[in-house]
């Protein structure tokens, strides 16, 4: 069995008198495809944000490569090898395609070898021929392309896809999930959140659940949608 690469000890997360996260365990092995799955408002999001650096938990904490991550920005993170993508792809805007893949490594003080690194990440997502683009020239799946290329600019060990697929086509769902498939067998290991559920139990080789800020499953993807509670909270039946 490979190593624990990221574990979750029992986090937690308030804002104000709202508990989003109440005690969250969570362990993911390296090389693993692990599905995060929760009806709007369980905390996946907010989950999403303490592991990335963007919100500090109130309790417990993260330790990813047997290291502690409480007070190390979201930079610093990256730096050590954990990346994410967002739900809305943010590209910057007024930069060209392969200007957005140069600023994550230029970030990281990757400067040498950035141009080839850079092409490198768009042919990985099959947007090459466009690396002179604007962003707001690309398709709704070509950006989320985009948002994985520069997630992935680092080489991160651990990938969270936020999203990846919101509103994307039957076939488009297909596009990304093999691009996740190849980074996966890549030897990234990937957290993917995700509501297309076609999408979720091809993928995942584990589920966790989370209900109102508490995991309350994880385990193999046919049980897990399989038990009571699941089918109630997250499926509606």
């Amino acid at each position: 069995m490979s190593e624990v690469v990221l574990r979750a000890d029992g986090v937690g997360k308030r804002f104000g008198g709202f508990t989003a996260l109440s005690g969250v365990n969570l362990e993911v092995r390296a090389g693993e495809r692990l599905g995060l799955i929760g009806p709007n408002g369980s905390g996946k999001s907010t989950f999403t944000n303490c592991l990335a650096g963007a919100f500090p938990s109130h309790d417990g904490g993260f330790t990813f490569k047997g290291q502690k991550l409480a007070g190390l920005k979201s930079h610093e993170r990256a730096r050590r090898g954990l990346a994410r993508t967002f739900q809305l792809p943010r590209p910057f805007r007024g930069l060209s395609v392969i200007e957005n893949i140069r600023v994550p490594l230029a970030y990281a003080g990757r400067h040498e070898a950035t141009e080839e690194r850079a092409m490198e990440c768009l042919e990985s997502v099959e947007l090459a021929g466009k690396a002179q683009r604007m962003p707001k020239e690309l398709t709704q799946v070509e950006l989320r392309r985009l948002e994985l290329a520069r997630a992935t600019a680092l080489k991160p060990e651990l990938l969270i896809a936020d999203e990846a697929m919101a509103g994307l086509s039957h076939a488009e769902v297909d596009q990304i999930l093999a691009l996740l498939f190849r980074l996966n067998a890549g030897g990234t290991t990937i957290i993917m959140i995700e509501h297309v559920m076609r999408a979720v139990t091809e993928f995942s080789q584990r589920l966790a659940v989370l209900v109102a800020g508490k995991k309350v499953a994880d385990g193999d993807p046919k049980t897990v949608l399989s038990m009571p509670e699941v089918e109630e909270a997250y499926l509606g039946r």
